[in-house]
């Protein structure tokens, strides 16, 4: 009898723990399941170049394809890197998950490819270091981002840190790893805005701000 009601409580206080959400032990089922991440869009160095082709600008895209990153999906058709690849058992490189992941920008979309607007050709470029570019790409944007309005972040955008590099220059699985010291190597690719465009890109977005809302 005893048992019997106490079998009929247990399930009561179950029923309305599941009901009202509480849970005993354990996170919520929202904190277990997260809410839907946010995932960005990747828009390729063509958009980017845009914006960061003039010399007014700082000359942003031609700087890049100078670099090794521009031409990082380039290296893995090379003989040494052929030779490399055959020692690990790897046929092609240009289509292994394991050197595109770090030769290949678009390697994060692979998946989705011929939707997207990046390439595997562009290499290791713009996106890879500062983040999928579609909803932080507008000057309007970036501005309100550098004036402290809008938390990059949210949008996609990413500092360039060392953390960031060293996930792929890392001598972990890679024969053609060279010394990679971070304050060294940001010295040699460095492609500020100059001060000047960005004032001007400032007075621009306020001009525009002031004329929508005559």
């Amino acid at each position: 009898m005893h048992d019997g009601r106490l079998a009929r409580s247990l399930v009561i206080a179950l029923f309305f723990l599941l009901s009202s959400g509480i849970f005993l032990i354990g996170p919520s089922s929202t904190e277990v399941l997260g809410a839907e991440e946010e995932t960005f869009e990747y828009v390729g160095v063509t958009k980017c170049k845009m914006c960061h082709k003039s010399a007014k600008q700082g000359e942003q895209f031609g700087l890049w394809e100078k670099t090794g990153h521009a031409k990082a999906f380039e290296t893995l058709a090379t003989d040494a890197a052929l030779a490399e690849a055959k020692e690990r058992g790897i046929e092609n490189p240009q289509t292994a998950p394991e050197c595109l992941k770090c030769h290949a920008t678009a390697f994060a979309v692979m998946d989705d490819l011929e939707n997207q607007k990046i390439t595997l050709e562009e290499g290791v470029s713009c996106e890879s270091c500062h983040g999928p570019g579609k909803s932080y790409m507008k000057k309007k944007t970036m501005t309100a981002i550098r004036a402290g309005e809008v938390d990059g972040a949210s949008l996609g955008l990413i500092q360039p840190t060392e953390e960031v590099c060293v996930e792929c220059h890392t001598p972990e699985g890679n024969s053609f790893f060279k010394e990679f010291v971070y304050e060294e190597r940001i010295q040699k690719i460095p492609h500020p805005i100059p001060e000047a465009a960005e004032g001007e890109a400032e007075a621009a977005d306020a001009e525009a701000e002031a004329e929508a809302e005559t």
